[in-house]
């Protein structure tokens, strides 16, 4: 008999629990099923996550053969039924959210129709959504109550794989669908890819970053943060990886803090869990009539890094360059969109979906949330980042500015912040001038604070029927 371990976003063979499990069996078949319907096509998000599948499959082919197939889900997993009669057990790393969830839920009706047997696991988390809830049928929807559980609850120690060589097929089941996913990567680029480039990032942080990284996560300058969330993202390191090497370092604040991070990842995915429609509805039900503006005009300055506040547009190149941005500015970055600019956080969610490099669905619908003040737990509505007054704080040198905002780079110090309040003396002096070759602020903070406090308040008394 043949059983089959299907791969999705746990791209690894170390400490993978589906593959730990399936790797016992004589026949084996290793499948990544490719589904077009779900591509954003050319997006840096797109292309990072098939560099890493192109990857896994070339680190595979060394001892062993990813089977590729490409189509609709359940229209894959028939024809692999009718091409490999003796199927009849599968191993996978389940999905809790989103469309993974449903994709799992139509795989098991299949599985069921035909007798054959499931092994699922949860991998991706160091807790399920179900393991750490305030009771058996409520939810956590309050961050500190839910880490003082989180932190009390064991977390499992990483699993040692040994494949089989000998166990697992070799030819290719499909070689049309081989050659539609080798056109698909043909001109994907290398982005440092595969376990052992995710385990020497987790080495390095560990070393170079973690003891401080209480203090030196929020300055985008430093670049202190850990860079492991693209790894995670695609399963290139587990998570278990990650929280054992941790508990071998010494306890300072910075790893209590980084730890505190890995539970956000954990809640995020728990609160999506108890709002499957939290993609495009707000969570809280007060805050669903705010009257947004959604200027086209503005969110496109808002991507290309032309709004005239130096740090927003910073950070906004930075993402369209790399496809990736420091947390502390995609804070900063969804406040400026929402709060100043009154565009609706799903245009921004969507937008991040299809530029970031590490997109998680429940990070990033509950960062939005949390910025938007839409979502559990998220800060207040008339807290506002004022975007001059972050730029002091976490760029004061403006060095990172300069780094993606070139044509601020010769301005002195004390105007990195606000380049409109040079004369235009000094504009001329330093050769930059504002408005030419570099916008002026798109709107003024202090006056958009106050309209977007009252756009909440009225969606609230609505929502209350008073209005």
């Amino acid at each position: 008999m043949t059983s089959v371990m299907w791969f999705r976003r746990d791209l690894r063979v170390s400490d993978n629990k589906a593959l730990y499990h399936a790797s016992k069996e004589d026949d084996l078949i290793l499948l990544f099923q490719v589904n077009p319907a779900q591509f954003i096509t050319g997006s840096p998000s797109h292309q990072a996550f098939f560099a890493s599948v192109a990857h896994f499959q070339q680190e595979l082919a060394k001892t062993a053969r990813l089977q590729i197939m490409f189509g609709d889900p359940m229209e894959c997993l028939q024809q692999l039924k009718e091409a490999v009669p003796t199927w009849d057990k599968v191993f996978f790393n389940r999905d809790e959210t989103g469309y993974g969830a449903s994709r799992d839920a139509a795989a098991q009706q299949f599985f069921d129709e035909q007798q054959i047997e499931v092994h699922a696991f949860h991998d991706s988390y160091l807790h399920s959504a179900e393991e750490v809830k305030k009771s058996p049928t409520e939810y956590y929807k309050i961050f500190t109550p839910y880490y003082k559980k989180w932190r009390e609850e064991i977390k499992e120690m990483p699993l040692k794989v040994t494949l089989k060589p000998e166990n697992i097929r070799k030819e290719s089941i499909f070689p049309k669908y081989e050659e539609q996913f080798a056109e698909l990567v043909r001109d994907v680029p290398s982005l440092d890819n595969g376990e052992q480039a995710a385990n020497a990032r987790l080495a390095s942080f560990i070393k170079e970053d973690l003891a401080d990284y209480n203090k030196a996560r929020d300055f985008p300058e430093l670049d202190k943060t850990s860079h492991l969330s693209r790894y995670l993202r695609t399963g290139e390191i587990s998570i278990r990886t990650i929280w054992q090497m941790l508990q071998q370092t010494e306890a300072t604040e910075g790893r209590a803090t980084f730890e505190k991070e890995l539970c956000w990842r954990d809640f995020y995915n728990m609160i999506y869990v108890s709002f499957p429609n939290q993609k495009n509805e707000p969570i809280q039900e007060n805050y669903r009539y705010i009257e947004w503006e959604n200027n086209r005009v503005f969110f496109k300055r808002w991507q290309e890094g032309q709004t005239g506040f130096p740090l927003v547009d910073a950070a906004m190149r930075q993402l369209k360059e790399t496809g990736w941005m420091h947390n502390r500015l995609r804070m900063i970055t969804a406040s400026f969109l929402t709060k100043d600019l009154l565009i609706d956080w799903r245009f921004g969610e969507k937008y991040f979906q299809q530029m970031l490099i590490d997109y998680d669905p429940a990070s990033n619908i509950g960062g939005w949330q949390w910025a938007a003040s839409t979502g559990t737990d998220a800060v207040p509505y008339f807290r506002i980042f004022n975007p001059t007054t972050q730029s002091e704080k976490f760029d004061p040198t403006g060095k990172f500015i300069r780094t993606y905002v070139k044509e601020l780079a010769n301005i002195p110090d004390k105007f990195i912040h606000q380049p409109e309040k040079m004369s235009k003396t000094e504009q001329k002096e330093h050769g930059i001038i504002i408005g030419k070759d570099y916008p002026l602020p798109i709107v003024d903070h202090k006056e958009r604070r106050k309209l977007a406090i009252a756009r909440y308040e009225f969606s609230k008394e609505h929502y209350r029927g008073n209005i």
